[in-house]
């Protein structure tokens, strides 16, 4: 049975009324040598309790392949906790947002035409089968079984979502099927349309919010009169789109909010404590008025950076804590040390047209174009070739749904980019003889909120020269992952240089000396978009359009002596082959959060 339970608008743990205060740590973006470090400076900030979503594509990647190691090991992550002395909330709900790729749920869903979300039979069944993996793992560490697991999620913002009560209802049921015994919740935004959508009687409600905290909990409390208030997502900032400025938000304004929350006697979980990163593919993106990118930087302008440093936010927060009689609740941890190592020469090239055989992860014939999904594949790129007849004299060149960004190649030469936000035709003359016509499409995330998750990647509906549908296509799989890239066979840059066109997409590879390993960041001036991986790890995407223009390296993933570094880049370099890795992060231009996003007058987390 649970210790934690509530009644008379409060929460009650082992008899005694109790307070969450929690703080958000995703597991899935720390690296598991820092997961006890980040925890400590949640405790020692003094709160008790540590949150964090589950995503499924990453525990299970490929339909019924599954993964719980590493930095998937999510039971370690919540066995540290307890043993640090925090209790846990834990949000497995099968869909989790989190600006995560496609919201945490697998890719390979698309490939059916299932219903996502909601009662239909062959999504559930997938479901059924995750949670049959996943949640024996979590009931060891339940509250009622001496662990620190103290609630669990049984979806997440729903009402932001749909409207179909039997499906909450059918996950809840679910758990408590598979010994789940803990306090059962759901979260939403305080308004009509989200709590009507997103809670069901009789299973606990909370509220996720940025401020306006007397106008939430009166929304709130037209719904739920007895239960008590808690905030399970309190913004404290905000996250990153490409081609747009890093948010921040004032420490003080952060401050007076939550010092508001804990005079109304509310619980609360800091959305995020510490952000972390997105790497490798594993940022999402959303959609308003037209696709929006996430950045791999996760940093979120959160109490502790990306890099696991505490800010003036965290200052004021424990300022506010004390102020309600909250004692510190452990010594802060040493800092972190880092280092920059210089510049480091890329000295070999692999020109990915000359490699598409060791590069890809299969190649298959098809009339007509499909997305990734069709080939289960899931993130990376993909590439759609064909021999185009001629002439043809400045006709227009049409992808149609890009998703997300193409380049076009004639013969070889890059001809032009076309982006999902802004699907400009293309120009394209071909000679009598004809020409290849090349595609290369990366996956840049996929939605992970709102009505537009049904994100298929590659091109969705066809390629078009002026009205006419192109057929006869060689499809190249481009998962680009740690198989893909071992086979890559490099030359020296001055032989692979003489002869690639000038903008065509190539493999950079080059070594760098540590002497001791420690945090770094990967600085990328003169390259212009494209992907980087260190000893094998990927840590993410760069893009010159930023905001940010470097990606952490955490020491961890460093080793005494030769450390590789490979950069796969899209369109070439302006200046000498080379990064370098300083002590210094940079997330680029700052902007405000604004206002209205806390609150869902626009869009949200």
């Amino acid at each position: 049975m649970s210790r934690l339970t509530w009644k008379d608008q409060k929460y009650w743990l082992d008899g005694e009324e109790f307070r969450i205060l929690s703080g958000a740590i995703h597991y899935f973006r720390v690296v598991p040598e820092y997961w006890e470090d980040r925890l400590l400076k949640l405790k020692a900030c003094g709160f008790n309790t540590v949150e964090t979503y589950i995503p499924w594509n990453l525990h299970e990647p490929r339909e019924g392949s599954f993964r719980f190691d590493g930095i998937a090991d999510v039971a370690r992550f919540i066995e540290t906790a307890g043993r640090l002395g925090l209790y846990v909330i834990v949000r497995p709900s099968p869909y989790i947002c989190a600006e995560w790729e496609f919201g945490g749920l697998p890719a390979w869903l698309l490939k059916s035409s299932m219903g996502l979300r909601c009662m239909d039979n062959e999504y559930l069944e997938k479901v059924d089968r995750y949670y049959d993996e996943l949640i024996p793992r979590l009931l060891p560490l339940l509250d009622s079984q001496g662990g620190p697991v103290i609630a669990m999620q049984v979806e997440n913002e729903y009402g932001s979502y749909g409207n179909d009560t039997a499906y909450l209802a059918y996950l809840r049921d679910g758990l408590i099927r598979r010994g789940v015994d803990c306090l059962l919740f759901t979260s939403d935004g305080p308004t009509d349309e989200m709590l009507l959508g997103g809670t069901v009687d009789g299973l606990h409600a909370t509220v996720n919010f940025g401020s306006r905290v007397a106008e939430s909990f009166g929304k709130y409390r037209e719904y739920r009169q007895d239960e008590p208030l808690m905030v399970m997502e309190y913004w404290l900032g905000w996250f990153d789109h490409w081609r747009k400025p890093h948010h921040v938000r004032e420490a003080g304004d952060v401050a007076n909010v939550l010092d508001e929350m804990l005079q109304q006697g509310s619980s609360v979980n800091l959305y995020m404590f510490h952000g972390g990163t997105n790497f490798g593919y594993y940022s999402g993106a959303n959609y308003g008025e037209h696709y929006e990118p996430t950045v791999t930087s996760y940093d979120y302008d959160a109490p502790l950076t990306e890099w696991g440093d505490a800010t003036d936010k965290y200052k004021a927060i424990r300022g506010v804590l004390e102020k309600h009689g909250i004692p510190e609740g452990a010594p802060f941890p040493a800092p972190i040390p880092k280092k920059a190592y210089g510049k480091v020469a890329l000295t070999e090239k692999a020109d990915l047209f000359g490699q598409l055989e060791l590069a890809s992860s299969g190649q298959v014939q098809s009339v007509s174009i499909r997305p990734m999904e069709h080939y289960d594949q899931a993130y990376g790129f993909i590439l759609y070739s064909a021999q185009v007849k001629g002439p043809r004299n400045r006709q227009k060149l049409h992808l149609r749904e890009v998703r997300d960004r193409a380049q076009v190649f004639l013969d070889g030469k890059l001809i032009g980019v076309v982006e999902r936000w802004n699907p400009q035709p293309i120009e394209i003359s071909i000679p009598r003889e004809g020409a290849r016509l090349d595609v290369l499409v990366e996956n840049m995330g996929r939605v992970n909120y709102g009505p537009y998750l049904r994100d298929h990647k590659g091109i969705t509906e066809g390629i078009l020269i002026d009205n006419q549908f192109q057929s006869n296509w060689t499809i190249t799989l481009l998962p680009l992952e740690s198989e893909q890239l071992a086979r890559i066979q490099y030359e020296s840059l001055e032989v692979t240089a003489a002869r690639q066109p000038d903008g065509c997409p190539a493999f950079y590879r080059g070594f760098v000396e540590v002497d001791e390993p420690a945090d770094t960041f990967l600085r990328f001036d003169g390259w212009q978009k494209g992907i980087a991986w260190i000893n094998g790890f990927q840590l993410g995407r760069y893009w010159e359009a930023g905001p940010q223009r470097t990606l952490y390296v955490p020491g961890p993933l460093l080793r005494k002596g030769s450390n590789e570094i490979i950069i796969f880049e899209l369109h070439g370099i302006n200046g000498l082959p080379e990064v370098a890795l300083t002590d210094v992060p940079d997330l680029g231009e700052t902007a405000a959060v604004d206002e209205q996003v806390l609150n869902f007058v626009q869009e949200e987390e």
